[in-house]
């Protein structure tokens, strides 16, 4: 079960590539399915209100941010770790990125 926050490995199968992506579901023990809602971390940064910059921390190599548009719904047993955490005003920023992105204030 995983918690909203913490950041994960991935295989997405594009061309080998396995990507960072944070958890931003909630924390159900009693959840349908055993899926949870992810963003991806990339180095990429193209100056849009989806991207968030995370801080500085041990599993990153490089400045990276959390891109939001890149939601994606990955079942639990495909993710590696946890690897880290993001938390407080990151995690909040990441947050407000998603609601922006759909609409829900």
């Amino acid at each position: 079960m995983t918690k909203p926050g913490e950041v994960y490995k991935v295989d997405l199968g594009y061309g080998g590539k396995i990507r960072m992506m944070v958890v931003v579901s909630r924390y159900d023990m009693d959840a349908p399915r055993s899926l949870s809602l992810c963003v991806p971390i990339t180095s990429a940064y193209r100056g849009s209100d989806y991207e968030v910059a995370l801080a500085s921390a041990p599993f990153l190599r490089v400045q990276s941010y959390a891109n939001v548009q890149g939601l994606q719904a990955i079942q639990d047993h495909e993710l590696i770790g946890p690897i880290g955490m993001v938390y407080g005003s990151v995690f909040e920023a990441i947050k407000d990125a998603l609601k922006f992105s759909m609409e829900l204030e």
